[in-house]
């Protein structure tokens, strides 16, 4: 099942994954396929689950793929303030600057994100 979880994600993106994260969690296998179809999602779990990478990626692999284009917002995340630095940094910066060097590498091109 994990395995075509990631196979909804732009080939790269999945070895990226595969690579530093591993497999997915039980929250992100059960949440990308209903993302990946355009259903909105109310994910509750305890922390530690995956739920902040599972969204960010997901709005990350849509970017990279030119599903949505730059310069507007098209995810709303909601995070308590208090963790809201940390899965920023931790989930989305992270993977933004790790992501770009993978894609850099292979010679593709990746969005300008702001």
């Amino acid at each position: 099942m994990h395995g075509d979880t990631m196979d909804l994600f732009h080939p790269l993106i999945r070895d990226w994954f595969e690579e530093q994260i591993g497999e997915p969690t039980d929250v992100q296998a059960k949440a990308w396929p209903h993302i990946a179809n355009g259903e909105h999602v109310l994910i509750t779990a305890p922390t530690g689950s995956g739920k902040t990478l599972t969204a960010f990626l997901w709005a990350i692999n849509r970017l990279v793929t030119g599903a949505v284009p730059t310069g507007h917002t098209s995810v709303l995340y909601v995070s308590p303030l208090k963790a809201l630095n940390n899965d920023i940094r931790r989930n989305l910066m992270r993977p933004l600057r790790e992501l770009e060097r993978v894609f850099e590498e292979a010679g593709e091109a990746f969005p300008a994100i702001q």
